[in-house]
């Protein structure tokens, strides 16, 4: 006689702003997707700006699709948008540090 009820995975769902993160963890069916674990979690209702449709999701730090399945123990982790492109800030970065590397910026020796 099969048992009809499927079996339950524990699996956590993790979202950070620079003020809260939050890490909650839900049971599953065995078999769930990344959506299912997060709209179980109930994770939107504590930080409505997610948005599922154009959010990038992944676990454990591996990007991955809303329809992956979850297995036991994973941690889904929703990521927030870049605020700046990141080769874009290298490249500023390198090119202040180029101008301000060249003859010590604008001091003057003082007369004596």
């Amino acid at each position: 006689m099969a048992n009809a009820e499927p079996k339950l995975i524990r699996v956590e769902v993790a979202y950070a702003r620079p003020d809260e993160q939050a890490i909650v963890s839900v049971e599953v069916p065995e078999g769930a997707t990344l959506e299912q674990a997060i709209v179980q979690s109930r994770i939107q209702e504590r930080f409505p700006e997610i948005q599922l449709n154009t959010a990038k999701v992944g676990v454990f730090g591996k990007l991955g699709k809303l329809a992956a399945t979850v297995r036991a123990g994973d941690r889904v982790e929703i990521y927030r948008p870049l605020l700046a492109d990141p080769k874009e800030v290298r490249k500023r970065r390198a090119a202040e540090g180029k101008r301000m590397g060249k003859g010590g910026g604008d001091l003057e020796p003082k007369a004596g």
